[in-house]
């Protein structure tokens, strides 16, 4: 079989997966880690997620230190299907650079990539209905929690105008692929798992892994622990992460986090505070019209009391005309 078949017939059984919502009534956002979630936000929906943070890194060997201030903000959007989005990542950093003979201010975009995320497998489609007799059994441990959901990810980033963050040999355009994994343990504990390509075809194309932990405490607080490797020909490194978020109500969260690197060349040390906001006004219309459009029983009962009701209406009118 030829290459060209092959591509096909992987493209045909990621498209022909079963369609099912990933909308949920509490925001699903990526924030307050760097690791991005299996699932979409849902068709039609818009969820911003944005975030201020500081930061200090420090070189010994190359004796240089820069201080400053970055924002981020991440646009999420649901279209075709509720498994696919499109997503837009980008990041701004300000900072002042001193080394010997030298003391000045950088700024420019560290990141912008735009991309699409599809969910070619979902294990909590197919549930297992709760035992109303047995607590036990609804509690008793399940293999099946060990079995994730997995989505893929492609994307492309933009050198944007003069930058002091990227190197001069990077391609203005560069392709960025990732493989995600999400696990849900019970209802309070999730894995997600980051596996990705970053800047290939470019000289320095890098490999990185990010894997994050989140535990729910109730259902307003929530704090998370996060690893990211990543390794090129230049330079490889390991970030540590942890922080907290917090539902404001259900389509807005606050979060705080910190990270720290484990190398000292150079040294880095981070703190961001962020807000995600979800904008879905025209989900719940669509989806109560899909509802209605794929539940023939639903017509049949609506069809029904319409009729009921014009019938009592024709009987009021005719006993109207009774002498």
């Amino acid at each position: 079989m030829t290459k060209l078949k092959r591509f096909f017939i992987a493209g045909f059984l990621l498209i022909s997966a079963s369609q099912y919502a990933q909308y949920t009534d509490i925001i699903n956002s990526n924030r307050p880690g760097k690791s991005m979630s299996a699932f979409s936000v849902g068709k039609t929906v818009i969820q911003a997620e944005g975030g201020v943070y500081g930061i200090r890194e420090k070189h010994d060997l190359m004796r240089y230190q820069a201080n400053g201030f970055g924002t981020e903000l991440d646009v999420r959007y649901g279209a075709f299907f509720d498994q696919f989005e499109f997503d837009l990542n980008t990041q701004y950093q300000y900072d002042w650079y001193q080394a010997p003979l030298v003391d000045d201010t950088r700024g420019g975009l560290k990141q912008f990539t735009i991309g699409a995320k599809y969910l070619v497998y979902d294990p909590f489609i197919k549930q297992d209905k709760p035992n109303l007799y047995s607590w036990k059994a609804n509690h008793k441990f399940s293999w099946k929690q060990f079995i994730p959901a997995v989505a893929v990810y492609g994307g492309l980033n933009l050198k944007i105008g003069p930058n002091p963050f990227t190197f001069e040999e990077d391609k203005a355009i560069s392709p960025k692929v990732m493989v995600i994994t999400q696990h849900h343990f019970g209802s309070k504990w999730v894995w997600v798992n980051n596996i990705i390509a970053d800047k290939y075809f470019t000289k320095y194309p890098t490999l990185g892994w990010i894997t994050t932990m989140t535990r729910g405490f109730n259902m307003r607080w929530s704090a998370f622990l996060e690893m990211q490797a990543y390794k090129s020909d230049y330079y490889a490194d390991n970030v540590f992460r942890l922080g907290a978020a917090y539902l404001v109500r259900e389509n807005i969260q606050l979060d705080a986090s910190l990270s720290k690197n484990v190398k000292d060349t150079p040294s880095l040390l981070s703190g961001n505070v962020g807000l995600s906001w979800r904008f879905d006004s025209n989900y719940e219309t669509n989806y109560k019209r899909i509802k209605q459009e794929k539940d023939p029983k639903d017509k049949k009962d609506k069809k029904s009391k319409k009729d009921k009701g014009k019938k009592r209406k024709d009987e009021v009118e005719l006993e109207n005309t009774k002498p």
